[in-house]
């Protein structure tokens, strides 16, 4: 251990984390790393954000109208955030802070243009719009009235109650997204064999293709550049959800984020008003060891979890809209979600009067978890920039304080949205994945 009391220097403030605008970050040991079933969470989360956004509905409507041609951009998106991800989580390994906090130890106004960049875009409640309108195809209420609004809104408020009664909101999140996760594979897995043949797959090697606006063939009205780069941002999480990583996996107690105190109820908890700031390890040979044991599990946990099964879902879902939808020479406008229903309606009659009831409750489960992770992760990103950033030494707000405000306030947001009359689930996503696209550019 001489080696690392020699590292700690003068104040044992590590010298090679920016403190000119955060306090300076101090040493201590890395935590021993975890096998792998015990650190899987985190990523799971990413994929229920992912999966209600391009997998289940961008991707789709864009093959409802080129067929397969544009799918490769979707591997590709997916496996750029991949390593995107896996950045963001080395420095939450490495520090237990966020990877927005290292951000403002750079550049002090990095902390409103990321809350900026965080709530703009996640504030378009078209998931559970979107939810609502698939419950709708269900239970048979119109799904352009205001029956369809009061279901958001109460949706909504649903999530804001489950997140803030929960004891430590992580565990509850992590819980539940596994739940609707495995109910969407295995769905996935029973369609795959019961309505798609090989020729419905051979297509996203046979006709991939560049879209017009690259100078390639591809070209139709309702795939507009806003969408191609919207369903590219959400071709994985996109946007500030990456950047949400590094809470996730902090609160799991990943790495140095073990340090870190959790965000808990201030009603069924015992929240703390401490700042994240973090802890950073001497690189002696036992230290390296243990860093080595983390990012590997980390890696795994990532690739199996987001890239592997995001992927699939992307894959999986685009081929049954094709072999549905585009196949019958169905097509529809871009602010519709009629081709879920086409889809739907196209299942049932193939496969039997259960398919489209199951397909669209399915399609409520995907995007009902998505906005249960969109309002978590806008909670902890936000709430930990101003934390830091500005309340750092104040005991009334607490990161757990600023969390469930934050929450609220988008609950909030999102009703006043609605009920102004921008109600139409898949343009709201294409304006979020839009904006999220944008934001993207400023940490990659």
């Amino acid at each position: 251990m001489a080696e690392a009391a020699a590292q700690r220097g003068n104040g044992d403030i590590s010298p090679d984390i920016p403190d000119r605008f955060l306090p300076g970050v101090g040493y201590g040991d890395l935590p021993e790393p975890a096998k792998l079933r015990k650190i899987v969470g985190p990523s799971v989360i990413l994929l229920a954000v992912s999966i209600g956004s391009g997998e289940f509905v961008l991707w789709p409507f864009i093959s409802s109208r080129v067929g397969l041609a544009l799918v490769w951009i979707a591997m590709i998106g997916i496996l750029t955030q991949y390593f995107i991800n896996m950045e963001i989580e080395r420095y939450t390994l490495a520090t237990g802070e966020t990877a927005v906090t290292g951000f403002t130890r750079l550049w002090k106004h990095f902390s409103w243009i990321f809350i900026l960049f965080t709530a703009i875009p996640w504030m378009w409640p078209g998931w559970a719009t979107g939810a609502s309108t698939t419950a709708g195809f269900v239970f048979g209420w119109d799904t352009s009235s205001g029956t369809n609004n009061i279901v958001t809104v109460l949706a909504l408020v649903a999530i804001g109650i489950a997140l803030t009664v929960s004891p430590v909101v992580y565990n509850v999140v992590e819980k539940f997204q596994m739940v609707m996760v495995a109910i969407i594979f295995v769905f996935l897995i029973v369609a795959v064999f019961l309505a798609t043949g090989g020729g419905d797959w051979s297509g996203i090697v046979t006709d991939a293709r560049l879209p017009d606006m690259l100078g390639g063939p591809i070209s139709d009205p309702a795939v507009t550049a806003a969408v191609l780069l919207g369903a590219l941002a959400f071709a994985g999480a996109g946007g500030s959800v990456n950047l949400a990583q590094s809470n996730w996996i902090r609160d799991k107690g990943m790495g140095m984020g073990a340090y870190i105190p959790k965000i808990e109820s201030p009603f069924t908890g015992s929240p703390e008003a401490v700042a994240s700031v973090g802890t950073v390890f001497p690189t002696d040979e036992e230290n390296m060891r243990r860093w080595r044991g983390w990012w590997r599990v980390a890696n795994q946990e990532q690739f199996w979890f987001f890239f592997v099964a995001g992927l699939a879902a992307i894959v999986i879902f685009s081929v049954l809209t094709v072999a549905t939808v585009f196949a019958e020479g169905l097509k529809f406008e871009e602010s519709s979600f009629e081709f879920i229903r086409a889809e739907g309606d196209v299942l049932g009659d193939r496969i039997g009067a259960w398919m489209p009831t199951t397909f669209w409750l399915i399609g409520t489960v995907v995007l009902f978890s998505t906005n249960l992770g969109v309002l978590d992760h806008v909670g902890r990103v936000i709430g930990d920039i101003i934390k830091t950033n500005w309340v750092r030494e104040s005991t009334r707000w607490s990161e757990s304080a600023l969390y469930f405000t934050i929450v609220w306030t988008e609950i909030v947001i999102g009703s006043i949205i609605l009920l102004s009359g921008i109600d139409e689930p898949l343009r709201l996503l294409v304006i979020a994945s839009s904006l999220n696209g944008i934001a993207m550019f400023v940490y990659c």
